[in-house]
């Protein structure tokens, strides 16, 4: 149960219903009072501070990569990034954003993605590897370090340059994010009258350790914004728009697209199709928009990035590694050769991920209310992740709205985000190797089954939620309600746009005329 202030905010307080924040709260002076007035600050509103706790997780993000960004002079006096013994993962600074700066020759302001080639050291001919949106993004942030360059400002190496304007842009990307959960859990018209008013959840957005260790590992940050900006547009009953930041998050990174299938299924629970159509219709030619262009103009380019993940084995950070590591199974498909697809782990993996939504069609049949857009979302990137072949480390961010829009239980996700940024210190000091003072495989691969248990753990719950509403914290009646006000909380989705109500008014009826003849 929610325990909410009376009075016109409603809101509930974290510091009356959640334990850890209760004990934290003791450092500025305990719980709030139960005769505090609440929502009167002209300024320090719960959008302003969640907003300067990102701000500071984010501050922290940077610091923890800034010792890769170091430089020293070589022998010949020429200005070099120092990753010399392995920096980058002795320090854990590690982010993919230094070295695609040259591998992916966004240093030559000549080339263009998915136009220009390059060959590895193997020889084989290779194009920009991620999804159009991104490969640009990134070639844009490369053009705008030509321009800092070119001005008379303070500078240094450009890649260094380079990797602060995107953690620049990256970080507004996070903000945007911080910002839709708020304003997802604000009190609205679904949950006004309810009392559900929940804007201090995204806190946890704000402070979660996977930003502070993962929010400038890639570039995921991106994708997570447009998702979440579309989820925000779809609440505030803009199914168009919400399909577009959908199709534009999938044209960043595929998994914003998986979102369709949970509104498509609320839609269909609450008779609703018409929303689903035009959001998914929406999602469809937007991302059409941006990738039929490239496709068309520079196939080989624009095929990059499926070849690539079709040609992938199993990386250490998935359950098929882990498995192989310690029962020594050789795995579904053997020893491969260079470039050759698994071609059996991805008809496992695809099987898997069609069961996955097969079985959340089910759930969202069986369940006794419509369930709500944010859990069956959760669940759907929760699955993906779990049986795909590949768990980079900032794919993590993916899950962390999500988990907080779907089920905000501080503790349970505050320990989760713990464990699953900690993976990063066995996985650097994995690659850096017991012969260097690193660590053997069990290490980290122990930390990814106690990551991928505690994302199951919570998925778990989540199931529970939809199941029993009465026990999801955005639905849990007041106990003080009616038996109706109790139905229509347990009916209520904030994520989820309501029908607009009729303004036809009903016309008058004349004195002497009965309503229902219309004469006497």
């Amino acid at each position: 149960m929610g325990t909410r202030l009376p009075g016109p905010s409603r809101r509930v307080v974290p510091s009356w219903t959640e334990p850890l924040v209760a004990s934290a709260s003791r450092l500025v002076g305990g719980p709030l009072g139960r005769h505090a007035l609440v929502g009167r600050a002209a300024f320090w509103t719960p959008l302003r501070v969640v907003l300067l706790l990102a701000v500071v997780t984010l501050a922290l993000g940077w610091f923890a990569k800034a010792p890769c960004l170091q430089q020293y002079r070589t022998e010949d006096g020429t200005l070099a990034l120092d990753w010399q013994n392995n920096r980058q993962y002795v320090a854990m600074c590690y982010s993919d954003t230094v070295p695609l700066y040259s591998i992916e020759r966004l240093d030559d302001p000549t080339a263009i993605p998915y136009r220009d080639s390059w060959q590895d050291g193997d020889g084989a001919v290779r194009y920009m590897e991620y999804p159009v949106l991104t490969g640009f993004f990134q070639w844009g942030a490369a053009r705008l370090t030509d321009v800092w360059q070119s001005l008379p400002l303070p500078s240094a190496l450009s890649v260094v340059v380079y990797f602060d304007i995107v953690a620049s842009a990256l970080a507004a990307c996070w903000l945007v994010v911080v910002w839709t959960v708020v304003r997802m859990r604000s009190a609205g018209d679904a949950f006004t009258a309810a009392g559900r008013s929940r804007p201090w959840d995204a806190a946890l957005v704000a402070i979660s350790p996977l930003v502070a260790v993962h929010a400038f590992t890639n570039f995921d940050a991106l994708a997570v914004a447009l998702a979440c900006a579309g989820m925000l547009a779809l609440t505030r009953r803009r199914p168009v728009l919400a399909g577009i930041l959908l199709g534009l998050g999938g044209a960043a990174k595929l998994y914003p697209l998986l979102l369709l299938l949970p509104i498509v299924l609320v839609a269909v629970r609450r008779r609703d199709v018409g929303v689903a159509v035009r959001t998914v219709a929406a999602a469809a030619v937007a991302w059409l928009a941006v990738n039929v262009p490239v496709l068309l103009a520079w196939a080989p380019g624009w095929w990059e990035f499926i070849r690539l993940n079709r040609t992938r084995p199993a990386d250490p950070d998935s359950l098929y590694y882990a498995l192989s590591y310690f029962t020594g199974w050789s795995g579904f498909d053997g020893p491969l050769g260079p470039d050759q697809a698994p071609n059996t782990l991805n008809a496992v993996s695809a099987s898997l991920l069609v069961a996955a939504c097969a079985g959340l069609v089910v759930l969202a049949a069986k369940a006794p209310r419509p369930p709500r857009v944010a859990s069956l979302a959760f669940l759907i990137v929760a699955a993906f992740l779990l049986v795909n072949k590949v768990w980079s480390p900032q794919y993590s961010l993916w899950l962390v709205p999500l988990a907080v829009l779907a089920l905000p239980r501080w503790r349970l996700l505050l320990a989760w985000m713990a464990i699953d940024a900690l993976v990063w210190v066995p996985r650097m000091f994995y690659y850096v190797g017991p012969g260097q003072k690193g660590l053997p495989p069990d290490w980290f691969l122990g930390a990814v089954l106690l990551r991928d248990a505690t994302v199951v753990l919570v998925a778990v719950l989540v199931v529970r939620s939809v199941l029993r509403p009465q026990t999801d914290p955005l639905r849990a009646p007041d106990p003080e309600a009616d038996g109706e006000a109790a139905d229509a909380v347990l009916d209520a989705d904030p994520d989820w746009p309501l029908r607009r109500p009729s303004h036809r008014a009903a016309r008058p009826v004349p004195v002497g005329q009965s309503p229902q003849n219309g004469r006497r």
